[in-house]
């Protein structure tokens, strides 16, 4: 069975693979053939996945870095008739990744928008928590100086569920301070490598997974789970 693609002008925000490159849906291998052009995060990360799916599309760099000054320039390129793809190196575009001032503008100036579903590193993480799931609370990264300590204490009282995004160099840090202002005894769950050969999930108290990092040195990319405060 084919698919006609109606050219139609408009942003696509397509998630990819967070780990396992068969994660990825028909649907976005498609359409990223398809478009006029696909915005990339790290064009060499998203060069692998292009060779995975012999993909032979044009890329451009679009990052924080550059974001601010290539918004107005791809939203005229869509009015003009272009249809664009937005990918980051892993994941949904916007979630902890660029996209979001570029999905802003094409809403201002009337330009059509439409995210794919797909990976999203949270998600498996959370519900492999064993946590409440039905309402949670996702901050994604914790500012990394101003302003961090006092975020961390004003979820300290939140009953959700609380999903964070770390690093491998500040999950130790990070669990620390969280022990330090939820108390050593809150429950967590901590994730890594979602999708890959090396993902693990190890839960416990929060003095539990602080030994634990403290022994076991931290790899990969983490999601870190905190159990809400009991109402």
């Amino acid at each position: 069975m084919s698919f006609m693609v109606l050219k139609t002008p408009k942003l696509y925000l397509v998630p990819t693979p967070v780990g396992n490159l068969e994660d990825m849906t028909f649907r976005a291998v498609r359409l990223l053939k398809e478009v006029d052009e696909v915005l990339a995060e790290d064009t060499r990360t998203t060069s692998i996945l292009f060779r995975h799916f012999d993909i032979r599309n044009r890329m451009q760099s679009y990052h924080k870095f550059n974001e601010h000054q290539m918004v107005e320039r791809i939203v005229a390129r869509i009015q003009a008739g272009e249809s664009i793809a937005l990918v980051s190196d892993a994941g949904t575009p916007c979630i902890s990744d660029p996209g979001f001032l570029l999905v802003r503008e094409c809403i201002r100036q009337g330009v059509e928008v439409e995210c794919l579903p797909g990976a999203t590193a949270f998600v498996p993480a959370l519900v492999d928590s064993g946590f409440p799931s039905d309402r949670f609370c996702f901050e994604g990264f914790l500012p990394q100086k101003k302003g961090r300590k006092t975020r961390i204490e004003a979820l300290a009282g939140e009953s959700r569920t609380i999903v964070l995004y770390e690093s491998p160099f500040r999950v130790l840090k990070t669990l620390t301070q969280l022990a330090e202002h939820w108390g050593e005894e809150r429950r967590a769950s901590v994730s890594r490598e979602i999708s890959k050969f090396h993902e693990t999930t190890i839960r416990g108290s929060l003095k539990e997974l602080i030994s634990h990092f403290s022994v076991n040195k931290p790899k990969g990319e983490f999601v870190i789970i905190v159990n809400g405060k009991d109402e």
